[in-house]
């Protein structure tokens, strides 16, 4: 995987401007902050950014992929002050779970999510080297 940074742009703070992978492809699904069993230990955005970032490292070693295989990731969020709020924790809970930030990241505040109690989800597409 090799990040994409034009000639004289600063290189981002927390995500990649582009990415380019060859290899196996996996799609996750927008995952959201439940646990396992599907019910919501809390309803804090931190918390929930954390076990949805932990349920995607959980799908992505079922597919046989790593958190560093993230090449793409799309952040779908209720309200944007409470993810700014939470950014410190979001940023322990990602280098916890996922580990860099070499990933072109998309985050998009919407009006609401299918499951009523979900504060965030968040979408993944990851590459596997041949």
């Amino acid at each position: 995987m090799n990040t994409l940074l034009p000639p004289g742009w600063p290189r981002p703070r927390g995500y990649a401007n582009g990415v380019v992978a060859s290899g196996r492809t996996i799609f996750v699904a927008g995952m959201i902050g439940w646990d396992a069993q599907g019910h919501f230990q809390s309803d804090d955005f931190a918390a929930q950014a954390h076990q949805t970032l932990a349920n995607i490292v959980a799908v992505l070693k079922v597919g046989g992929a790593q958190p560093h295989h993230i090449v793409r990731m799309t952040w779908y969020v209720l309200d944007k002050q409470e993810y700014l709020a939470a950014l410190p924790s979001i940023g322990r809970a990602f280098r916890e779970l996922v580990g860099h930030y070499d990933i072109a990241m998309t985050a998009v505040q919407v009006s609401a999510l299918i499951e009523d109690r979900a504060r965030v989800e968040i979408e993944v597409t990851a590459v596997v080297p041949d």
